[in-house]
């Protein structure tokens, strides 16, 4: 794929993707047009399809089983997740309050609050009815998060103090309007007394662009963790078929710390890997040997060093924008890298002719973790944890270079095919 081909591409990606629900249907959707077959999680897994993919929620698990499986076949797995921080809609949100239509949420995971004000929100998710369907939903704009004008705070400039309680509560249109519910069960064709439940987020409204003099930086939102899910399933879906078994996993939650039955400290992943191995007739132990022959990399976003605050990241050691693709490393094994997966990542690299970078947590900064310890502890396989440099982690809208994604994107290809 060109680079612009794969530039308009994640950015489509990007825009259909604004929770982890639609982001499964769209990586689903595109999977069944390359020929794999959806297999059904509640049913007994027998003649197992060779290119195969199955759901759970927010939550994926694809794969390509080798032409033949023997006591060499090992695995390549790559996981990242599929949620972003944001504003989730309470159970009874929507309400009136001075002649306003209002949406009390609750904050999902950590996002940098202050750039959610005065940004023209759509409202996405899921609706599920009284028989358990369930309808995925996206509004056009319609909410928005007010500021408070500066001649009724003119303190807020040099002091910006956010109640998440008071602040956060989302205008959604004029009392003399539609319910917020009967609007969104309207939009997928239901009754409002149908609706049973909601999984519903307010999410940015704001298409992904190129900006910069040379159009080479992509703003746009979710690209923590959809630029990691759109570089895995692009060479997952270009991969060619080895003697291992390769998977292509996403999870959901891991904004809001993963211990939930599609996140990563779930047995989704486990109960897949043990089916699959079953279907093929290994015995317990067989299936523990081959997961000790086993590979994973943990993708997920990391931190570009910031122009203005350079003092925020490690001295020595700090990835930029257009760097190429970061390996994320720590003492305290909040990612999973060690000096054997080290290695392996190195090895794919030098594969396919990309210069990598490094990520290390300055001492006096603690940073986040991902997926990959988890990975690591739950499964037994040696992981490594890399990903995308992108300035303004958890902002509404995050800023990363197009180039960094194209060479990881050819790292994980690299990685698929057992280099």
């Amino acid at each position: 794929m060109l680079p612009a081909d794969h530039a308009a591409d994640l950015m489509q990606f990007l825009d259909a993707s604004p929770t982890s629900y639609h982001a499964v249907a769209v990586t689903a959707a595109r999977l069944a047009a390359a020929g794999y077959s959806a297999v059904a999680e509640t049913e007994p897994w027998d003649g197992l399809p060779v290119l195969g993919f199955t759901t759970r929620d927010g939550a994926l698990v694809a794969w390509r089983l080798p032409a033949r499986w023997g006591s060499g076949t090992g695995l390549r797995l790559f996981a990242a997740h599929t949620d972003s921080p944001a504003l989730k809609l309470k159970p009874n949100g929507a309400h009136e309050r001075r002649s306003s239509r209002m949406a009390n949420v609750e904050v999902y995971g950590a996002p940098i609050l202050a750039t959610w004000f005065d940004r023209d929100l759509v409202v996405a998710g899921r609706l599920v009815d009284l028989q358990g369907g369930v309808h995925l939903v996206r509004s056009g704009a319609l909410a928005r998060v007010p500021s408070l004008a500066i001649h009724l705070d003119r303190s807020q400039n040099c002091e910006f103090n956010i109640d998440p309680q008071r602040d956060m509560v989302a205008l959604v249109g004029l009392a003399s309007e539609p319910d917020l519910t009967s609007h969104l069960a309207d939009l997928t064709g239901l009754d409002p007394d149908q609706v049973a439940g909601h999984d519903l987020f307010l999410v940015s409204d704001e298409p992904a662009a190129l900006i910069g003099t040379g159009g080479e930086l992509l703003a746009s939102a979710r690209q923590d963790n959809v630029l990691s899910v759109h570089a895995g399933l692009s060479a997952f879906l270009a991969a060619e078929a080895t003697a291992d078994v390769q998977l292509f996993v996403v999870h959901d939650h891991e904004e809001v710390g993963s211990q939930t039955a599609s996140g990563a400290s779930g047995p989704f992943a486990a109960h897949l890997l043990r089916r699959l191995s079953a279907a093929q007739g290994l015995s317990i132990d067989a299936h523990h040997a081959w997961l000790n022959r086993g590979w994973c990399l943990s993708a997920d976003v990391t931190h570009a060093v910031h122009p203005n605050r350079p003092e925020r990241h490690d001295p020595t050691t700090w990835p930029a924008l257009g760097g190429g693709p970061v390996l994320k490393w720590s003492a305290a094994m909040r990612y999973g890298t060690d000096a054997t997966t080290m290695a392996c990542w190195t090895r794919a690299c030098r594969a396919v002719g990309v210069e990598g970078q490094v990520f290390v947590n300055n001492n006096a900064v603690p940073g986040g973790s991902s997926l990959g310890p988890l990975a690591a502890t739950r499964l037994g396989v040696r992981t490594v944890d890399a990903g995308v440099a992108v300035l303004g982690m958890h902002s509404i809208r995050e800023l990363s270079a197009i180039a960094d994604q194209i060479g990881f994107t050819a790292v994980t290809g690299a990685f698929l095919a057992g280099a």
